[in-house]
C-alpha cells in the first residue's frame, strides 16, 4: 500500500503539494477543533455548575425558612417537619435528588426525624469526602463532580451540592445534600463534537477539492510544456507550447518556443550537413572507384609484364597492388557506412543455415592463422532468414580480428540457439582490452593499438558495420574483454520478426574465466532487439 504511493510521491511534485497541505490543514483544523470542544465544554460545565450552586443556594434558605418557622419538639412534629422541608427543598429546587440526614458525631437524640432520600442513586453518589467537608466546613456550600449510576448501569454525569439545616428543639443539624443531572449538558456537548466532526469532515473535503483545483490549474503550463517537450522529441519539430494568459508563465511559453524554434533551426542545419556529408562520401567513393580501377589495371600490367622489372620496382609494384585492394577494401565500407546512415539498406534473405556458413567463412580464414580455429556447433541448425552476405561479413570480421589479435593462441567458434534465438560468439586468448577500450570498439575508425602491425589488413569500419548489420537483422553484438586473458564477441539473432525480447543461448563471459565485479553476464539477461526500418527482399 505504501510502496505505491511513496513512488508516486517521489515523482509527483502535485501529489507532495497536496499531502503537505491536506496534513497541515487536518492539523489546524485538530487543534481549533480541540480547542472548541474544550472550550464549549468547559463553558456549558461552569454555566451548569454555577446554576446548581444559586439552586442549591435558593433551596436550602428555602428549607431552613420552613425550619425557623415551625415550633415542632416531639417526634411527630419533626417527622412532619422533616417531611415538608424535604417537599419545600424539591419545590424551590429544580432537581428531585433530595437526601437529608442528621450529621453523625452529635448527641443522641431519640425524637430526630430519621433520613429522607428520594432516590438510592443520590446516596450512592454521595463521597465520604463530599460529607466530611460539609459536616467539617466553613463555607456555606461545598460540592463535588460525581457520576450517577441508573438502576438500569446507565451512567451520567452529574454535580452534588451539600449544605446544612439546623433544626430544633435539639433535634441538631442536618446534611442536605442535592444532586443534578448533566445527561443533558453531555448530550448537547455530544451534539456539538458530531456537528464540529461533520464540519471539519466537510472543511476537510472542500480543501481538498480546492487544492486540487488550484494544482490542476497551477500545473496547466508545466503539464502543457511537458507535453510540447514530448512532441518535440517524438520528431514534431513545429511543436510549441500554448499562451497561459498569466505574465509570468507566458515568459516560460514565449522562452520555451523560442528554444524551440532554435532547436529546429539547428536540427534543420545539421540535418542538411548530414545529408551533405553522405552524399559527399558517397559521391567521392563513387569517384575514387574510375581513378582507383584505372591504377588497379596499370599495376596488373607491370605486374605481368613479359619483359619483368627490376627487383626494386617490382616490389614498388607489389605494395601499390596490396594498398590499391586495402583502397577498394575502405571505398567499399565507406559506401556501406553511408548506406546505413542514409537509411538506405536492403536485406536480401533467404533461409540460411547458419553452421554451414560459419564453417565455411572459418575454412577460408585457416589458412591465415598460424593457430588453431575450432568450430563447435551445440546448435543452430535449422535454417533462419537471415541475409548470408552480411551475416558472413560479421563473422569473417570477427574471425579475422580474432586472428590478428590472438597472439597465436587457440580461437573457438561457438554456436547455439534455443527457441527465440541463435547465438555465435568468437573467442581468442589474445592480448585481451581495458574496459575503456571496450566502451569505443564499435566506434567508427578506432584502434585498441594502432602501432600494432596488421596482419589481415583493415580499415578501422569493421566492427562498426558488423554492428548495423546485427543491428537490421534485429540482432545484438556484443563483446567482452580483459587484458592478458583474451576477448569475447557474441552475436545473437532472433529467430522471426515476431520476437521481440530474447535470451541469448551462450554467455558472454567465456569459459574458464572466473567472473569479477563489472564483468557483463548473459546467462539470465533479456535482449530486446532494437528498431530498425528496413526494406527486406527474400529470395528462394
Amino acid at each position: 500500500m505504501l510502496g505505491p504511493f511513496r513512488a508516486r510521491w517521489r515523482r509527483s511534485l502535485m501529489v507532495r503539494m497536496m499531502t503537505i497541505t491536506g496534513l497541515v490543514t487536518g492539523f489546524i483544523v485538530l487543534i481549533a477543533g480541540v480547542f472548541i470542544l474544550t472550550s464549549i465544554g468547559s463553558d456549558l460545565y461552569t454555566s451548569r455548575k454555577d446554576q446548581a450552586l444559586q439552586d442549591s443556594a435558593r433551596a436550602t434558605l428555602a428549607a431552613q425558612r420552613q425550619i425557623d418557622a415551625s415550633d415542632a419538639s416531639d417526634r411527630s412534629g419533626l417527622s412532619v417537619l422533616a417531611t415538608s422541608v424535604r417537599r419545600v427543598v424539591q419545590d424551590a429546587s429544580s432537581s428531585q435528588l433530595v437526601y437529608i440526614r442528621r450529621e453523625p458525631g452529635q448527641a443522641p437524640f431519640p425524637e430526630a426525624p430519621p433520613p429522607s432520600l428520594t432516590t438510592n442513586m443520590l446516596l450512592d453518589a454521595v463521597s465520604p469526602e463530599l460529607a466530611a467537608a460539609v459536616t467539617e466546613g466553613t463555607d456555606p456550600q461545598h460540592w463535588q463532580s460525581v457520576t450517577f449510576v441508573e438502576d438500569d448501569g446507565t451512567t451520567a454525569p452529574g454535580i452534588v451540592v451539600g449544605s446544612t439545616l439546623a433544626f430544633p428543639a435539639g433535634a441538631g443539624t442536618y446534611d442536605l445534600f442535592i444532586g443534578y443531572n448533566l445527561a443533558d449538558t453531555q448530550a448537547t456537548l455530544s451534539f456539538v463534537q458530531r456537528t464540529l466532526l461533520i464540519t471539519a469532515a466537510a472543511m476537510m473535503a472542500f480543501i481538498g477539492i480546492l487544492v486540487w483545483i488550484m494544482s490542476r490549474i497551477l500545473f496547466r503550463p508545466l503539464r502543457a510544456a511537458a507535453a510540447a517537450s514530448r512532441r518535440i522529441a517524438a520528431g514534431e519539430s513545429d511543436a510549441r507550447m500554448p499562451q497561459q494568459n498569466d505574465e509570468h508563465f507566458d515568459v516560460l511559453s514565449e522562452g520555451f518556443n523560442d528554444m524551440a524554434d532554435t532547436l529546429q533551426a539547428r536540427i534543420g542545419e545539421l540535418d542538411q550537413l548530414s545529408e551533405m556529408q553522405q552524399r559527399f562520401v558517397s559521391d567521392v567513393s563513387h569517384e575514387l572507384r574510375t581513378p582507383l580501377t584505372t591504377i588497379r589495371l596499370a599495376s596488373e600490367v607491370l605486374q605481368n609484364s613479359p619483359e619483368g622489372l627490376p627487383p626494386g620496382q617490382q616490389r614498388a609494384v607489389e605494395v601499390l597492388g596490396t594498398q590499391v585492394e586495402r583502397f577498394e577494401l575502405l571505398l567499399g565500407d565507406l559506401l556501406e557506412i553511408s548506406r546505413y546512415d542514409a537509411g538506405r539498406v536492403t536485406l536480401e534473405t533467404e533461409p540460411t543455415n547458419l553452421v554451414a556458413l560459419v564453417e565455411e567463412v572459418v575454412e577460408h580464414l585457416r589458412p591465415l592463422s598460424e593457430s588453431a580455429i575450432e568450430v563447435r556447433a551445440l546448435g543452430g541448425y535449422a535454417p533462419i532468414e537471415v541475409d548470408p552476405r552480411r551475416i558472413r561479413r560479421i563473422i569473417a570480421n570477427l574471425v579475422g580480428n580474432a586472428i590478428e589479435h590472438g597472439e597465436g593462441g587457440d580461437i573457438l567458434v561457438k554456436i547455439d540457439s534455443n527457441a527465440a534465438a541463435i547465438a555465435i560468439s568468437v573467442c581468442d586468448r589474445g592480448v585481451g582490452m581495458t574496459t575503456e577500450d571496450l566502451e569505443h570498439v564499435f566506434d567508427r575508425f578506432w584502434r585498441a593499438d594502432p602501432s600494432r602491425k596488421r596482419t589481415l589488413g583493415g580499415t578501422g569500419l569493421g566492427l562498426a558495420i558488423a554492428q548495423e548489420d546485427a543491428a537490421v537483422h534485429g540482432g545484438i553484438l556484443e563483446a567482452w574483454s580483459r587484458p592478458g586473458v583474451g576477448s569475447n564477441f557474441r552475436l545473437t539473432l532472433p529467430r522471426g520478426e515476431h520476437v521481440t525480447s530474447y535470451v541469448s543461448p551462450l554467455p558472454l563471459l567465456p569459459d574458464g574465466v572466473e567472473v569479477d565485479d563489472g564483468d557483463p553476464q548473459s546467462t539470465g539477461g533479456w535482449l530486446r532487439r532494437p528498431g530498425r526500418r528496413i526494406r527486406k527482399d527474400k529470395r528462394r
